[in-house]
């Protein structure tokens, strides 16, 4: 009988750092200056803060049960309850040598946006735009 591959130990701090991006990702959600978009550009926008197929999965779930998301088969809509980002305040820009979080890009200004719940960057200045709904 064959041991498999080894896994790596889920700790209580593995568990911490996974509830915290989904936070994260929730707060990007609530935050979307969009009012409907299709599944497939919401789980793009999820993707930003986590590739793991679980955790996408329960940031959708969850943004439905408080009620930030509506599913409607292949759309999502948005529910207004938060606020939008405010660029002067939330976005951050710094210098150094980054990659997008969202197209890969090599950046050397970073933005980054600030949440309650913590930091999601660095992105390019036309993707921090798209990944909170503005263009």
């Amino acid at each position: 009988m064959s041991a498999g591959p080894e896994r790596p130990a889920v700790t209580d701090d593995t568990h911490e750092r996974a509830s915290a991006r989904v936070e994260l990702a929730l707060d990007l959600l609530a935050a979307l200056e969009r009012d409907d978009l299709p599944l497939s550009a919401v789980v793009d926008r999820i993707e930003t803060v986590t590739t793991d197929p679980t955790l996408v999965r329960t940031v959708l779930d969850e943004a439905e049960l408080r009620g930030i998301i509506e599913r409607d088969a292949d759309r999502v809509r948005m529910r207004r309850d938060g606020g939008f980002v405010r660029f002067e305040r939330q976005v951050v820009e710094r210098e150094g040598d980054f990659d997008c979080r969202r197209c890969g890009a090599s950046l050397s200004t970073g933005h980054f946006v600030q949440f309650e719940s913590g930091e999601l960057g660095p992105f390019g200045s036309s993707c921090v735009r798209k990944v909170l709904g503005r263009d």
